[in-house]
């Protein structure tokens, strides 16, 4: 066997043994913080939020029932009707700012408890789809291997595996990546380090390791300018990237994927543009949620870990930009990126 080939392998091992190590210490952990017995149990917290309406609705019913018996008191015991009406006033006054108070409050306490049933629910999805994310590379690198060895293949053969085998490790290495800077962004452990980047080169590195990747061209990079920004290398690769794999994984390599870029004023302009069936107008305000993925688990086809536009989002606004999304037309999807100069 040529030393390549050995020196490929072995470094195919190291990587996928540093990968399960990595994975095992720190994969799937980081972005969930401790939480109590009750809140790790997805039913138990539909249960509490049931109990919670209806101890809404009794304190309600009974806070009526009490004003009701208030005012037949206040008959009984004062028969004026002048001093009477005085007082059914001020109990119907009081009792009207308790209830608003009392009704904003309880709509307060829904709010989080839905934001907390959602943010489980998420997690949950996130857990099952990272962990599968996770073993499908590492089951397939390991097939690999076991063939190598096992198998006296054709040099081409090898090397046509060892490739693939290294692809899957790229993505695997992605995927721990995003986790990892989920958990930095969580714990704002991490800071923009901002130095001179010319766009232009950054893009064109980014799209020729795509292409290289996926085996064929099929990202159009439309810039109306070369300027350098004054941004952080690692951020802005993580954004580039993150919105290009999702556009190849939502719109496919058929779809027609521009990254574009121009200056407006003194903002530097990008964003991603594909021709794939877009996201729904439901879907809009939450698609830069953590753990959020679009469409519903049940019938889902594309994996992912929901973190990926969480990441570009934070890391946008640590460079003091913004980004929006839109739909393109006649269909597709447009991100686009606004950073100052």
């Amino acid at each position: 066997m040529p030393i390549t080939t050995i020196f490929q392998l072995l470094q195919l091992r190291q990587v996928s043994k540093r990968f399960k190590k990595l994975v095992a210490k720190w994969g799937v952990f980081l972005l969930v913080k401790p939480r109590k017995k009750g809140d790790e149990n997805s039913e138990m917290k539909k249960q509490t939020h049931l109990l919670f309406y209806v101890l809404s609705a009794y304190v309600f019913l009974q806070f009526l029932w009490w004003g009701y018996h208030l005012i037949q008191l206040s008959y009984e015991l004062d028969p004026q009707t002048v001093n009477v009406n005085r007082r059914v006033w001020m109990i119907v006054g009081e009792g009207s700012v308790f209830l608003l108070i009392l009704g904003l409050g309880l709509w307060q306490i829904n709010r989080a408890i839905r934001r907390e049933l959602e943010l489980s629910v998420r997690q949950t999805n996130f857990l099952l789809s990272v962990t599968h994310e996770l073993k499908t590379p590492l089951a397939a690198n390991k097939l690999t291997l076991q063939t190598i060895q096992k198998h006296q293949l054709e040099e081409q053969k090898k090397n046509e595996l060892i490739s693939k085998a290294l692809d899957e490790n790229i993505r695997l290495e992605n995927l721990i990546d995003n986790i990892l800077n989920a958990s930095r962004l969580e714990s704002k452990a991490i800071q923009a380090v901002k130095s001179e980047i010319n766009f232009l080169d950054l893009a064109k590195n980014i799209c020729d390791l795509l292409h290289k990747r996926h085996g064929e061209k099929f990202i159009s990079l439309n810039c109306e300018v070369n300027v350098s920004i004054h941004g952080d290398r690692f951020m802005l690769e993580a954004i580039i990237s993150n919105l290009l794999e999702n556009a190849i994984k939502y719109a496919g390599k058929n779809s027609n994927i521009s990254l574009y870029c121009l200056q407006k004023n003194s903002a530097f302009v990008f964003g991603v543009c594909d021709e794939g069936p877009g996201i729904s107008v439901e879907e809009n305000e939450h698609i830069f949620k953590k753990f959020y993925r679009v469409g519903k688990e049940e019938t889902r086809s594309t994996s992912g870990s929901g973190l990926g536009l969480f990441i570009v989002k934070e890391f946008v606004s640590l460079q003091k930009g913004h980004i929006v999304y839109r739909k393109n037309q006649p269909k597709g999807s447009i991100f686009e990126v606004t950073l100052p100069l």
